[in-house]
């Protein structure tokens, strides 16, 4: 079996997220680099042990939060399609199970929330792990006068935690936002897709879906 630690240290794939994350840096868009990825497969791989999948299942999750984001090499637009296409050949290469492969590329091409849909449980883990990594350290711009909305929400949030209760009926992102930076609504502009999607994945793993900003719960 290709294990998660790996595709980690796989050299290829290291280059192409680092020239994914390039790219986007001159595009003006937040960090996408090792600290996004590697906090996006840890916490994939939270909600599924949390649920009880298997230990295969869990790799296999942390493997597609590790990759998920190297379309961007090819282009901003389409790169969870691209991205797909690009871990089938390297999971291929590597003699990955084509059982595994399907599973991994299904959750990739599927991140999206443009076109993304929760098709699978490792699918589902990759979406909320992916549109819950909200945080001030991965805007770029260190010039606050220049903020663009983006910076703005993710400046403004001091702290984001992502937790399943004790009975594993309900997955709540709680963040703290310092409205100093970005107001409430700003947030909902540009992540309210992402989190209708974290919905659907939620309840694919027979969860409900809660955001709760500033104490205040929504959704």
């Amino acid at each position: 079996m290709i294990t998660f630690e790996q595709i980690q240290k796989n050299e290829d794939i290291r280059t192409y997220i680092k020239r994914a994350d390039e790219s986007l840096s001159a595009l003006g868009y937040t960090e996408h680099s090792f600290a996004h990825v590697t906090r996006v497969a840890e916490t994939a791989k939270y909600i599924l042990e949390t649920l009880g999948y298997s230990e295969h299942e869990v790799e296999l999750a942390r493997i597609a939060g590790f990759m998920h984001d190297i379309g961007n090499v090819v282009n901003r637009v389409d790169h969870s399609q691209s991205g797909a296409v690009m871990a089938f050949r390297i999971l291929d290469k590597l003699g990955m199970p084509a059982e595994d492969i399907a599973t991994v590329v299904a959750a990739i091409g599927n991140h999206d929330e443009g076109h993304g849909v929760p098709v699978n449980a490792i699918a589902a883990a990759l979406i909320l792990a992916d549109k819950s990594d909200v945080r001030r350290t991965r805007v770029r711009n260190r010039d606050e006068k220049t903020f663009d909305i983006h910076d703005r929400v993710n400046y403004s949030v001091e702290k984001s935690v992502l937790k399943i209760n004790e009975a594993h009926t309900l997955i709540k992102l709680k963040l703290s936002v310092d409205t100093h930076y970005s107001s409430v609504m700003d947030y909902f502009e540009i992540f309210l897709e992402r989190m209708m999607l974290c919905r659907k994945a939620a309840q694919t793993l027979g969860l409900r879906f809660q955001l709760m900003i500033n104490e205040q719960s929504l959704m």
